[in-house]
């Protein structure tokens, strides 16, 4: 079914590379259409110029290739005459919207402005959004490059709405940093009201402003001790004048060596205070009366914790002020250094005592432009759809430790990219999670267990040939299929290198995120299907089995049914269809607590999450909704909206549910009647996320008070959801195919999770 490493793999290797073209300069590892993506297409801009990085935004159209699915004209009464396919598949162009950031040293503002001006055709405006202190210093170098008037916006009000904006469409946006863990990045789980919040702007000065609703902020305080004073005392103590080197010198620095401690004024802690030996008692304090020189490193990092410390305890402060345990911090201070995020989340700790979260953005240096952006987009309310980070086009959060030397910080040269897709409809979380906050959907953080990462990524690399071969099957007309599955080839093979190295790059790795990231590079290439054929046939063939399951099934006595219905949702199949491989005895098995509650009253409605095409949803799935509807309970069966593997799509399962009251009066009457509705999740993923499902389905289940969830299916109820809490019943359904995950779960190949839960009263 397209899962890597489960029993169905081939043994098989992949290598591949990326290749670098002609670019700006040699400097530039990437061709410029390969940083400016899809600019011939460009409808709008917004550019952010700092000090030292410029960011651009800009808003394009995308034209790419999807897979429809079309009913032929049947009346689905007499399917075993013939063996044509259920429906014909058509490969269509559509046209999606799509947000490209790009970050880069100001030194290449005037070649990227001269590149950007020979590849615009499609501009829809005369005017460019500009923030930041460099708008006003490259204003006549951009007027006089793109012949757009460039509209300076403020630069707080472009920063607010930035973080508003990525705290809201992109899940692990926020982390922690954990000095001693490995890695350092600790991903925190979006929450679902994102207001209020404290945002700590460190650029030249300090800016505190607390954030009530998108609208609503107030600038609340702040201080001229900041960014600049770090650089300006610096480069005055040490006579370096770069930014970067200064940390660097920091991260080698001894800062006791310079600063008085608690010990060095009273010979250890201080009992009475409970202070320890080891805190700062004076920043710079031993300098004043020792005879001796100072290393350019110790006092570096002397001055680092100095004014680190400062804003620390300022932002605790202004936090407890007004009540708020969540303080995001960005500007050029931080820019992902390791030594100023450890020194940050120091100084909260301790003068909040743990109250107080330093929390820290994967995008923080996009912020400006992206509310830049969103001022200039206002006509077009972007804030009314939810957006997606395409994995396959961004950077992603890359480790800029400066123990590392320039070469392994180097991420596209100088270049770094961030692309997110508007999505059809706007996302929301499932009203059923008991604890929306809490809620995490993965059940294996890869990021955090470096053995279960290195078997997953050697499993996602072994299962690329298959995924080639697939795709270029998927498209037997196509002269260029081979051409684009290798292209494929190397930049997932790109990616996965990249996760092996820096595992936090898209923030918490997991099996969902991997799939996730190969559906994404599959699109790039045009391959929206792989699987459309197989499905097809695979549909085709459980259609025609349907009418003789279902006639077996009524044979049988209630109990007995019952138990069928389970085995036929586990393995496709009651009879042939893979039952035998089911291991014995089940590894949670729940199924007799499941059919005492069956004995009971029916319940409302049920919202079934469904996973596979073919056998699973018309074999399996189907006579078990047909069972409930006979129970009197109304069903909700939500499929994905776009294509991931095998899975079946809405628009499949619309066909499907078609050809199935063709042959059933139960299914027909059902869905005539609208106790039967089927829906799309808002998803194209193999995995299942329910804090970020569409809006109809979460509307739905509230107007039909649903109150049993069942998830079918290894991704959607294994890797994820697994530990999922529900406020209602749920039952969580699998056959675990692969051998490592059978076993971190304390079972064997073809083990079978049946999981029903009831909420604590």
């Amino acid at each position: 079914d397209g899962w890597p490493g489960t029993f169905k793999m081939a043994e098989c290797g992949a290598s591949g590379s990326g290749s670098s073209g002609d670019s700006l300069d040699k400097s530039i590892t990437l061709p410029p259409d390969e940083i400016f993506r899809n600019l011939e297409n460009a409808k709008r801009f917004a550019i952010d110029i700092g000090g030292s990085l410029t960011k651009l935004a800009y808003y394009s159209t995308v034209q790419h290739k999807v897979a429809k699915v079309r009913s032929f004209d049947h009346s689905g009464k007499d399917t075993e005459r013939d063996h044509e396919p259920p429906y014909e598949i058509s490969v269509q162009e559509e046209i999606t919207a799509r947000l490209h950031f790009i970050k880069f040293e100001n030194t290449y503002i005037e070649a990227c402005l001269d590149f950007i001006k020979d590849h615009l055709v499609n501009t829809e405006t005369k005017v460019i959004q500009a923030t930041g202190g460099g708008a006003y210093k490259f204003k006549d170098l951009i007027e006089e490059k793109l012949r757009l008037k460039v509209d300076k916006e403020d630069v707080m009000t472009c920063l607010i709405k930035g973080c508003n904006f990525v705290l809201k469409n992109i899940p692990h946006e926020a982390f922690v940093y954990q000095k001693d863990s490995d890695p350092e990045f600790r991903f925190q789980t979006n929450h679902p009201h994102i207001f209020p919040y404290l945002l700590v702007n460190i650029g030249s000065g300090v800016s505190i402003v607390k954030v009530e609703t998108e609208d609503r902020f107030e600038w609340v305080g702040g201080s001229s001790i900041g960014g600049g004073t770090f650089w300006g005392l610096g480069a005055l103590l040490t006579k370096t004048k770069k930014f970067d080197e200064l940390l660097h010198l920091a991260s080698r620095g001894q800062h006791s060596n310079v600063d008085m401690l608690v010990r060095d004024v009273y010979g250890g802690a201080h009992q009475t205070l409970g202070l320890s030996g080891n805190l700062i008692a004076s920043s710079f304090g031993k300098s004043a009366t020792a005879d001796q020189e100072f290393s350019k490193e110790d006092m570096a990092k002397s001055l680092l914790h100095m004014i680190s410390n400062d804003i620390g305890q300022l932002a605790c402060l202004h936090a407890r002020l007004h009540s708020l345990d969540r303080v995001y911090f960005g500007g050029f201070f931080i820019r992902g250094h390791p030594v100023t995020m450890r020194t940050i989340t120091y100084s909260i700790n301790f003068f909040s005592k743990g109250e107080v979260q330093a929390l820290f953005l994967r995008h923080e240096g996009y912020l400006g432009a992206i509310g830049a952006f969103l001022k200039g987009a206002e006509q077009d309310n972007p804030n009314q759809y939810s957006w997606g980070e395409n994995y396959a086009g961004s950077s992603g959060l890359m480790s800029t430790s400066p123990e590392l030397g320039p070469a392994q910080r180097a991420r596209s040269g100088t270049f770094d990219l961030l692309e997110m897709d508007r999505l059809e409809r706007p996302l929301v979380n499932l009203p059923l999670l008991l604890d929306p906050p809490s809620y995490v959907p993965d059940t294996v953080d890869l990021t955090d267990d470096a053995l279960a990462r290195k078997y997953w990524l050697t499993c996602f690399e072994e299962a690329l040939d298959g995924v080639v071969k697939r795709a270029v099957a998927s498209q037997p007309d196509s002269v260029d299929a081979a051409e684009r599955a290798e292209k494929f080839r190397q930049k997932y093979w790109n990616k996965l290198q990249t996760l092996r190295q820096q595992p936090f790059a898209y923030g918490t790795l997991t099996v969902r995120s991997l799939l996730d990231t190969r559906e994404h590079c599959l699109n790039e290439f045009n391959f929206p299907d792989p699987y459309s054929k197989v499905k097809q046939r695979e549909n085709g063939v459980a259609l025609r089995c349907f009418p003789g399951v279902v006639r077996s099934l009524d044979t049988l006595g209630w109990e007995e049914r019952q138990l069928a219905l389970v085995k036929g949702l586990l393995a496709g199949n009651v009879f042939d269809w893979g039952a035998k491989a089911v291991s014995e005895p089940w590894l949670v098995d729940s199924y007799s607590e499941w059919l005492q509650r069956l004995k009971g009253p029916p319940h409302k409605c049920a919202l079934i999450f469904a996973d596979n095409s073919g056998i699973d949803i018309i074999l399996g799935v189907f006579p078990f909704v047909r069972e409930l509807l006979l129970r009197g309970t109304e069903v909700i069966l939500a499929c994905n909206s776009g294509p991931a593997l095998n899975d079946v799509t809405h628009s499949e399962s619309l066909i499907v549910a078609e050809r199935i009251a063709g042959m059933d009066p139960v299914v027909h009457s059902a869905l005539r009647e609208e106790r039967l509705l089927l829906v799309q999740t808002g998803s194209s993923s193999p995995c299942l996320d329910l804090s970020r499902l569409d809006k109809g389905l979460a509307a739905l289940v509230r107007e039909r008070g649903a109150d049993l969830v069942v998830i079918e299916g290894m991704g959607r109820a294994v890797h994820t959801n697994y530990h999922a809490a529900l406020c209602c019943e749920s039952l969580k359904l699998a056959v675990i195919k692969n051998a490592w995950l059978a076993e971190r779960l304390g079972g064997r190949l073809f083990s079978v999770i049946f999981k029903y839960e009831v909420p604590a009263e």
